[in-house]
């Protein structure tokens, strides 16, 4: 039974929140999106791998698992943080991870129109004139449109859509913490669909006539957002549902959805890797109902079954199968790898070009196996800063607290010295007759 209540009761501060616990990491989701990193890289880094590793699961590739997990782990990282220390702590949170995410997403493009474009020119590389030849008709529109996130190269198209998803999810984790998420969920499910149609070319046309914006359709980028939004709101509400222990899947699936979801699955992986990535090779139109960049209706099917299918047999693997602290490790840091990782496929690119069959097996293997050296290497490193950054803070909050305490210890002594001493209370007539001398 899948469940689409609020996550939680309408709150305002922590002291209402049930106890969450923030500590524990999911190992086996670190691990998921270190396997989806290492299939992105295999896609991006242009080698004769590139292709036959594509798409390995079916019609579904990694960007779908990716932004998929990326979308849980925000619905429920911010979910926690919104029943610890309220709404206006969650939407801080989100949207400083927003700012992140734009900055690896501007350093990445003037990395690109600069340096990379720079040697691609001199050298006369095709792979990445051709990959950065809006650039080159229109330099200035197209850095500052690219700042904009409206200018989108290749590679370079789906942190801006990450950027979007961390300003617009707290709006969405909001309204489910009071009215639950069954109107965001179909509404995002009517948009995707709404896409199949030309949503987005009539956005975009309707935004050239309002505005004037000089940046042709096919460079804002691959991935058309309106419709991938649907797979980030289906993380975050399961991500959401998990951080607030409220589990959309608490029962077992119903036997014949597994068995559907298995069929599907295995005909179409089977079905992949006996023709290719093209789904009908002959007929392009047709193959649009598989398609990756607007999440064609069949595609979407498919990934649906191996959620499904990862939901239902997960529990179970996690049990059994061997922990693989390599993938955790890329999962953990999964931001910089990330990010390296486009750095890597842009130096390939201009130091040897886009895929070639010609090119010695030896060299596509050495150059996959120093990338994934190198990935590994940033992970470490990323993992050490994060830890001494943790330290540091904790530190300083120490700091600050025992600061605070003292000030207001002060202010305490200070309040009772400047009290007014009680007067002296009058003896009483039998103490002073007493007193007199005989």
């Amino acid at each position: 039974m899948i469940t689409f209540g609020p996550t939680a009761a309408p709150f305002s501060a922590p002291a209402v929140a049930p106890p969450v616990s923030t500590s524990r990491r999911l190992w086996e989701v670190d691990a998921l999106r270190g396997a989806m990193l290492v299939l992105m890289t295999i896609t991006h880094i242009p080698t004769r791998f590139s292709n036959p590793l594509g798409q390995p699961f079916g019609f579904v590739s990694a960007a779908e698992g990716f932004v998929l997990l990326s979308g849980f782990v925000a619905g429920m990282v911010y979910t926690q943080r919104q029943l610890r220390d309220g709404n206006t702590e969650m939407r801080a949170a989100f949207f400083k991870r927003a700012f992140k995410l734009y900055l690896c997403q501007a350093a990445l493009l003037v990395f690109l129109l600069s340096v990379i474009a720079l040697v691609g020119v001199a050298i006369r590389q095709p792979a990445i004139t051709d990959l950065v030849s809006f650039f080159l008709d229109r330099p200035l529109t197209a850095l500052f449109s690219g700042l904009l996130l409206l200018y989108n190269p290749p590679l370079l198209d789906i942190l801006p859509m990450y950027v979007v998803f961390m300003i617009l999810s707290p709006l969405l984790l909001l309204h489910a913490s009071r009215h639950g998420w069954t109107a965001i969920v179909f509404g995002s499910g009517l948009i995707w669909l709404a896409t199949q149609f030309g949503l987005s070319q009539a956005g975009y046309d309707a935004l050239v006539r309002l505005t004037g914006l000089p940046v042709p359709f096919r460079e804002t980028g691959a991935f058309e957002m309106l419709a991938w939004q649907f797979v980030w709101v289906v993380g975050l509400w399961i991500g959401s549902a998990q951080g607030a222990n409220r589990p959309v899947q608490p029962t077992p699936f119903p036997r014949w959805t597994v068995r559907f979801a298995l069929a599907y699955a295995l005909v179409h992986l089977v079905w992949r890797h006996a023709i290719g990535q093209a789904p009908f090779p002959a007929d392009p139109q047709l193959s649009l109902l598989y398609d990756k960049w607007q999440l064609g209706p069949l595609r979407v099917v498919n990934f649906m079954c191996l959620l499904l299918l990862a939901m239902h047999y997960g529990p179970a693997l996690v049990r059994r199968l061997p922990r693989i602290q390599v993938l955790e490790l890329l999962g953990r840091a999964s931001l910089p790898v990330f990010c390296a990782h486009l750095v890597l496929a842009m130096l390939v690119l201009v130091s040897f070009g886009a895929i070639d069959p010609k090119r010695p097996w030896a060299l596509d293997l050495t150059l996959l196996l120093a990338c994934f050296a190198i990935l590994y290497v940033v992970a470490r490193i990323s993992e050490q800063v994060d830890r001494k950054t943790a330290a540091a803070t904790a530190r300083l909050k120490g700091r600050r607290v025992a600061r605070r305490q003292q000030r207001e210890s002060a202010a305490a002594r200070r309040s009772r010295s400047d009290r007014p001493a009680p007067p002296d209370e009058p003896k009483s007539r039998d103490a002073t007759t007493n007193s007199r001398p005989d």
